[in-house]
């Protein structure tokens, strides 16, 4: 059984431990987020990051995600002018995804191969935050969205059914969404949404 079983409020430390052993090891994770479930692996772990578009079947100009911790580490990774830090500290943590331009600290493939930009979010979710801590550095994401699929994966049960040959470990912490993060490019000269999702956009309006 791939299955690591948290509480999701109060995630235990020895089990974040157990998945931050796999992650360094060179793992493929599933997690649970405050959206949908989510593929993870470390940020400097290409094979880990080839795994994942490979069971996504998607190419280079699909974003990976890096979910942070906070706004301070995610300022490590993008390049926050004033404006897009008021609409992001108003947002984080929560279930959004910002498109910013990557700085140098982004391995090139993370960045997209033509615009130099990188997803990144704070989720607001304790087993996220809980096993970002135990790292100490961001994870590399994308939405459990199986090719052909109308949703995002949400019960573990089957996850673990369609997925359990393919990936390291499954953080199980109950049924997640069925919806991904809102995603929000601020590399323009006002925010634009690029996918609604589950966090709302009416303070664009």
């Amino acid at each position: 059984m791939n299955a690591i079983k948290v509480h999701p409020e109060n995630p235990q430390p020895r089990l974040m431990q157990q998945a931050v052993a796999r992650l360094e090891q060179g793992a493929v994770i599933v997690l649970p987020t405050d959206a949908c479930y989510a593929l993870a692996c470390r940020l400097g772990d290409k094979a880990g990051a080839e795994r994942i578009r490979r069971l996504r079947q998607v190419d280079e100009d699909h974003h990976l995600t890096l979910l942070c911790r906070d706004l301070s580490e995610l300022g490590l990774y993008a390049k926050v002018d004033n404006s897009a830090f008021r609409l992001m500290k108003a947002l984080t943590p929560g279930p959004y995804t910002f498109i910013l331009p990557a700085t140098r600290e982004v391995p090139r493939r993370l960045q997209h191969p033509k615009r130099r930009t990188v997803g990144l979010r704070v989720p607001d979710s304790r087993v996220v935050q809980a096993l970002l801590k135990e790292l100490g550095e961001p994870l590399m994401s994308a939405t459990l969205q199986m090719p052909g699929d109308p949703h995002p994966l949400s019960e573990p049960w089957e996850i673990e059914e369609r997925l359990g040959r393919q990936v390291d470990g499954i953080v199980d912490s109950g049924a997640g969404t069925l919806e991904a993060t809102t995603v929000i490019d601020l590399t323009g000269p006002v925010p634009e949404v690029v996918r609604h999702g589950l966090g709302p956009v009416n303070f664009l309006d």
